[in-house]
């Protein structure tokens, strides 16, 4: 048997295969979600059959907002626990996992391999990848190209808890001809802040692994770092631990 795991994210949709044995991940896929989920699950589907896997030979476990529009998933299962699950998998037991999505932040502190607790932003944009988007577009540059001019700016501070009224604050900063890598410093510090904070009411160590689209940012993790006190560890694959964790609790 082969062992998949679909993530459906409100972003990106995540996808990896493994095996029955060693436990290897055999395969990856990250692609957009787009607008219609279903559809994106069928794109998998057919990435799935692609590798030569049977049907019958797979056993497809569905997490994420859009796990509802996975129709030959075998089971589906809640973000929290397959994040936290993928997070042991790639970097121990006795972690606080960060993930930073499109639509949520949650914190999730894992004990002896299980999800001990867990809190998540309010229904919010503000300190989720969403916020960086919604940002970078204002300026008219990318989401990589934001970071890029953040790493050569002067930070500044966004005040702004709510993502329209920082883009209204972001359009006046803009307007006064404030260096667009200040502004671009400043959102990923905002970001990084509201983060902290939401650490702060629930991390019981300083264990901290990112998971998530921000893990092969180099910046992102340094000012978590700076913010927590604390080194923030990940890896390459730490994107892909939703679905990471759904393949491994589908075995």
């Amino acid at each position: 048997m082969l062992y998949a795991g679909i993530d459906i994210g409100s972003t990106a949709s995540k996808a990896v295969v493994m095996n029955d044995g060693k436990d290897e991940i055999l395969a990856r896929k990250l692609m957009p979600s787009g607008w219609n989920g279903r559809e994106t699950a069928e794109a998998l589907l057919a990435w799935l059959l692609s590798l030569g896997c049977r049907r019958e030979d797979l056993r497809i476990t569905a997490t994420g907002y859009g796990r509802v529009s996975v129709p030959y998933a075998d089971d589906t299962l809640t973000e929290i626990t397959c994040h936290g699950r993928g997070a042991c998998f790639l970097g121990g037991e006795d972690l606080t996992v960060i993930d930073i999505g499109g639509q949520d932040t949650k914190v999730i502190l894992v004990r002896g391999g299980r999800v001990a607790d867990f809190i998540m932003n309010d229904k919010c944009s503000a300190g989720t990848g969403k916020f960086l988007e919604i940002m970078a577009n204002r300026m008219g540059v990318t989401l990589p190209e934001l970071f890029e001019l953040a790493e050569r700016g002067r930070e500044i501070t966004i005040s702004s808890m709510c993502t329209v009224f920082a883009e209204s604050e972001i359009v006046s900063l803009m307007g006064l001809g404030t260096p667009r890598e200040d502004i671009a410093c400043g959102a990923v510090g905002s970001v990084v802040a509201k983060v902290a904070v939401q650490v702060a009411r629930k991390a019981a160590d300083d264990a901290y692994f990112l998971t998530g689209g921000f893990c092969d940012s180099a910046m992102m993790l340094r000012k978590l770092s700076q913010a927590l006190h604390a080194p923030v560890r990940t890896t390459s694959d730490a994107r892909f631990a939703g679905a990471i964790g759904a393949a491994l609790l589908g075995k």
